[in-house]
């Protein structure tokens, strides 16, 4: 295969295609540590505000950023807590790739993991646990069914019909698919789980981050509260305490999340917003 011409490779790596991460600004620690901080007074737990600090700054496509979050999170902690820190924080950047696509949880895991103690990386999981098979292949549909249900009633199958209508295979894909086979947790004993609760905050963090998007914005922030009026946030004591929750699904709680995700965006994106937001190259 003949090489690429020089003026190819220049435009592919052009300034104004951005082609390249988004680095750490020097205050972005601050901002975190600000979200941990109001997060613990509101009595929510570490998977909260850590899962809406590490969607944010995934779909904002800055791994140094994410490397100050884990080294802040994992600070002056036991050696079987930075890895249960890792293991959440990368489980979280893969379920971000139903929502931000394959490409940047590619490249932001990889930087990420490349940046951890050895002693960290020797002890993450290496046990696939989502692989389809005859066997399990029914439960994971039947996990995104209830999933779907959970986060969208009584409008599920009214938005499944819709979805249809554009594609007849959209809501297959994306019931089985991202909320069977992504975003719900596979029974397993290794690796991090991402429950009901943090699940919904990734989503929530991923598309408002992502801008143009406030359609799914709005539906997953129902889905948020809809964990607490169904009692699925149940499954997952570890995003906070039941007065937390509660707090967190309020019109307060929400409106924190949505300000705490755009002040990520605004931290990494210098006031410019999303790196995915449209530009002008100039020809």
């Amino acid at each position: 295969m003949s090489k690429l011409s020089p003026s190819l490779k220049t435009l592919i790596n052009a300034t104004h295609a951005r082609p390249g991460p988004v680095p750490a600004p020097r205050h972005i620690e601050s901002v975190y540590k600000k979200i941990e901080r109001e997060a613990t007074a509101h009595k929510l737990g570490r998977p909260s505000w850590l899962a809406l600090s590490t969607a944010a700054t995934m779909t904002m496509n800055s791994p140094d950023s994410m490397v100050i979050l884990y080294n802040m999170a994992s600070a002056s902690k036991p050696a079987s807590e930075a890895v249960a820190i890792a293991e959440l924080m990368r489980e979280v950047g893969l379920k971000c790739i139903g929502f931000n696509g394959v490409p940047r949880t590619i490249n932001m895991l990889n930087v990420f993991r490349a940046s951890l103690p050895q002693s960290v990386v020797s002890s993450l999981s290496t046990t696939p646990t989502r692989l389809p098979t005859p066997q399990n292949v029914e439960s994971i549909n039947n996990r995104g069914r209830e999933l779907w249900n959970s986060i969208y009633r009584p409008l599920e199958r009214k938005l499944e019909f819709k979805l249809a209508d554009a594609h007849p295979d959209l809501p297959v894909f994306i019931i089985n698919g991202e909320y069977g086979a992504l975003f719900t947790d596979p029974p397993r004993n290794t690796g991090a789980n991402v429950g009901r609760i943090t699940t919904s905050i990734v989503a929530v963090a991923c598309l408002r981050a992502q801008q143009g998007v406030g359609p799914q914005v709005l539906s997953h922030v129902f889905g948020l509260r809809k964990a607490l009026e169904d009692g699925t946030w149940k499954d997952e004591p570890a995003a906070g305490e039941e007065e937390g929750i509660r707090w967190l699904v309020s019109n307060e709680g929400c409106t924190w999340v949505l300000e705490k995700i755009d002040e990520v965006v605004e931290a990494l994106g210098g006031g410019t917003g999303s790196t995915f937001a449209p530009f002008k190259a100039k020809l």
